[in-house]
């Protein structure tokens, strides 16, 4: 069994930080913990805006707190995002994820799972292998 705290991940390493100052997300599960899949929770922050497009992964989204909308791309819809609101990324969607007032903490689970110190790139991607956080 694995057990973690948001705190220690914090402190170990398992906090990352977008170079573009929109989100920071703490990697609860990473690849090397062998579940298929990883698990973060992620705060998005307030009246940001992240292009964001996973072609390498599919993700899953559920929002805990505050509020904020995400943008499909391909057809310029916009759906409001919300605390019970899930939103999946089925198809390696292009998306912006705009962050409310408040901003808002959502927790995310990706597949195929992530190393732990993956920063999305210029086109919006999380590259498919990064480097390992020794944890």
């Amino acid at each position: 069994m694995i057990v973690r705290t948001l705190k220690e991940c914090a402190e170990n390493g398992r906090k990352i930080f977008s170079e573009t100052n929109t989100w920071d997300s703490t990697r609860l599960s990473l690849k090397d913990d062998g579940m298929g899949f990883s698990f973060h929770i992620t705060n998005i922050y307030p009246n940001s805006e992240t292009h964001i497009w996973y072609q390498n992964h599919l993700e899953t989204v559920y929002c805990i707190s505050g509020s904020g909308e995400v943008e499909t791309l391909a057809d310029g819809k916009i759906y409001k995002i919300e605390p019970g609101t899930v939103y999946i990324l089925d198809k390696n969607d292009r998306h912006l994820l705009r962050g409310g007032p408040e901003g808002m903490q959502v927790a995310c689970a990706f597949n195929p799972p992530l190393n732990g110190k993956e920063v999305h790139d210029e086109n919006g991607v999380y590259p498919l292998e990064a480097e390992v956080v020794n944890a």
